[in-house]
C-alpha cells in the first residue's frame, strides 16, 4: 500500500509518489520525459516535445470557459541529487523512498525531489481531472533547471500560445513571487604536482558533516556552515607550523547547494601528531560553539588512515588554501528596495581533485542587479587569479524584474485572500527561477510563482509540509476557475 495514499489532495500525492519512482537527474531526464509523454497521450491530450527535451501537454477549456485566456502551468522535470555520504544510492536507477514524518514528507537519506516534483504532480492531477473548471491550459515541463536552465534558455518562440504563466516552483506557502535573482557560475582550476609522501610521517583523514546546507539562494541568509570553508580554515591555520601536507580535498557537490560535507587527507611528521590531535579537538569545539544556533548537528572527526600515493607540491597547497580562505561566501549585500531580502550573494560550492593533476573549484553568484552579479563574480575571479588559477564564468541567466502592474499576480493575491482570509506576502526571491528566461522569448508574458512549503531543498534534509500542499492546490484550482475572460 502506498505510504502517501491517505494524504490530501489524494490525486496530487498519488502522482507525486509515481514521480519519485522515476529517475530524473539534471541533464538525464529521458525517463521522466518518456513518463510525461506517455501520460499525456494516454489521456488523448495534445502532447509535444521540443528539440531540447521540454514537454508541453495541452488541455482544452471546460465547456463554457472557452473565453478565458490560455494559462501556462510550468514546473521543471529534473531534481537535485544529493545523498548522505554513508548511503549507497544511484540516482540514475534507484527510486526515491518517501517517508511521512508527522506533518512532513521527506526521503530516506536523499533529496526528496519535491523541488519540483510537487509542481509536476499538481499539473498531472489537473490534466487528468474531469470535474474542474478552467480555460485552455498548457502544462510546460522544462529540463535541466537545476544545473543550467538549459530547457528554459532553449525554449523556442511559438512553442507556447499562452501569455499568462503560473510558475509552480516556489517553496513558501503564503508567499507569491513576482521577481527573482539572476545568477552566474565562476569555476577555477588549479594545477598541482605529485610529490613523494615524506618519510616518518602519519596520515589522517579529516571529515566535516552534519551541516544543514540547503539552497544556495533561498537559504544563503540563514548562516548555515559551509563545509569547504570550515575544513580549509583548520588546514590553513595549522599547515605551516605543523608541516601539514595535503594529499586530497573533496567538499560539496552542486553549485546551487551550500556544501554540507567535506573531507581531506593530510600527512604530518610523527613529532607533531599529538599537537595536531589536540588542536583539532579544540577547533572542533570552537566550530560546534559557533554553529550551535544554525547547524547544531555539525560533526568534525579525524581518523588515522593508510599512507596515500602522493602529496601535492607545497606551492599548489599554499595557493589552494589561501584561495579558499580568501574566497567570499554568503550574503554580500541586502536589498534596499525590498527590505529583508538578499540582493547579492556567493556560494563556494565544491572543491574536487580531478584528472590530470588538477583541482576544480566551483562557485556561484546571484543578484537582483545584473551589474552587481557581475561585480561579485569578478571579485571571486580576482581571488583565484591571485592564486594562479585558470578561471571561467558560465553564461549565466537573467533575473526576473518585478512587474507591479502584473494582472495575474493581483488576481492570485486577491484569490488567496478570498480563500484563506489573509493577504499573501508578495515579493521577489533570491533563488533563480526560469521566469527571466521566459521573458526573453515571450516579452509580453505575465507571470507569478507560488508553491507549498519546502525546507532543506538541495540537501538530504529536503521535506515538504503536507498541509500546505492542500492550500497550494486549492489556490491553483481557484485561480484557474476564476481568471477573468479575455
Amino acid at each position: 500500500m502506498s505510504i502517501l495514499s491517505d494524504l490530501e489532495p489524494k490525486d496530487v500525492w498519488t502522482y507525486f509518489e509515481q514521480i519519485t519512482r522515476v529517475p530524473r537527474p539534471s541533464k538525464r531526464e529521458e525517463k521522466i520525459r518518456d513518463f510525461l509523454m506517455a501520460f499525456g497521450k494516454n489521456f488523448n491530450l495534445d502532447t509535444r516535445s521540443d528539440t531540447i527535451g521540454n514537454v508541453v501537454i495541452c488541455k482544452p477549456a471546460t465547456p463554457g470557459y472557452d473565453d478565458r485566456p490560455v494559462v501556462i502551468l510550468q514546473s521543471h522535470m529534473d531534481m537535485v541529487c544529493e545523498k548522505n555520504s554513508d548511503l549507497t544510492f544511484d540516482f540514475n536507477t534507484d527510486p526515491i523512498q518517501p517517508i511521512v514524518d508527522g506533518e512532513w514528507v521527506k526521503a530516506n537519506g536523499t533529496t526528496l525531489g519535491a523541488d519540483d516534483g510537487i509542481g509536476i504532480a499538481a499539473q498531472m492531477a489537473i490534466l487528468a481531472a474531469t470535474n474542474l473548471k478552467h480555460g485552455p491550459i498548457e502544462c510546460l515541463f522544462t529540463v535541466d533547471e537545476e544545473t543550467g536552465l538549459t530547457g528554459a534558455n532553449a525554449l523556442e518562440p511559438g512553442f507556447l500560445k499562452g501569455e499568462t504563466l503560473l510558475n509552480l516552483d516556489s517553496e513558501d506557502e503564503g508567499e507569491l513571487f513576482i521577481g527573482c535573482a539572476g545568477g552566474i557560475d565562476t569555476v577555477a582550476t588549479l594545477a598541482y604536482e605529485r610529490k613523494p609522501v615524506p618519510k616518518r610521517s602519519h596520515t589522517y583523514r579529516i571529515s566535516i558533516k552534519g551541516l544543514k546546507g540547503g539552497h544556495s539562494g533561498d537559504d544563503i541568509h540563514k548562516g548555515h556552515g559551509n563545509s569547504n570553508k570550515i575544513l580549509n580554515r583548520f588546514l590553513w591555520t595549522n599547515s605551516q607550523d605543523l608541516d601539514l601536507r595535503l594529499a586530497w580535498f573533496d567538499g560539496g557537490n552542486l553549485r546551487n547547494a551550500i556544501p554540507r560535507e567535506a573531507n581531506a587527507v593530510v600527512v604530518l611528521p610523527q613529532d607533531f601528531e599529538q599537537a595536531f590531535l589536540d588542536r583539532f579537538e579544540k577547533y572542533a569545539a570552537d566550530i560546534r560553539n559557533e554553529l550551535s544556533l544554525t547547524d547544531e548537528g555539525v560533526m568534525l572527526s579525524v581518523e588515522k588512515v593508510g599512507t596515500p600515493e602522493f602529496v601535492i607540491n607545497r606551492k599548489a597547497q599554499t595557493r589552494l588554501l589561501n584561495a579558499l580562505y580568501a574566497c567570499p561566501h554568503g550574503v554580500f549585500s541586502m536589498s534596499y528596495s525590498m527590505p529583508g531580502m538578499v540582493e547579492t550573494s556567493t556560494n563556494l560550492a565544491s572543491v574536487k581533485f580531478i584528472d590530470d593533476n588538477m583541482i576544480l573549484i566551483t562557485s556561484s553568484q546571484r543578484s537582483d542587479r545584473n551589474s552587481s552579479r557581475f561585480d561579485i563574480a569578478n571579485m571571486v575571479e580576482s581571488v583565484f587569479l591571485m592564486a594562479g588559477c585558470d578561471v571561467k564564468h558560465s553564461d549565466g541567466y537573467p533575473g526576473w524584474q518585478p512587474n507591479p502592474d502584473s494582472v495575474i499576480a493581483k488576481h492570485t493575491a486577491d484569490t488567496y485572500e478570498r480563500l484563506f482570509g489573509i493577504k499573501p506576502i508578495v515579493r521577489s526571491i533570491h533563488a533563480g527561477l526560469e521566469c527571466g528566461l521566459f521573458l526573453e522569448k515571450y516579452p509580453t508574458m505575465d507571470m507569478v510563482s507560488f508553491g507549498p512549503t519546502l525546507r532543506g531543498v538541495h540537501s538530504p534534509d529536503e521535506k515538504i509540509h503536507i498541509g500546505t500542499v492542500v492550500r497550494f492546490y486549492d489556490l491553483l484550482l481557484e485561480v484557474l476557475a476564476t481568471i477573468p475572460p479575455k
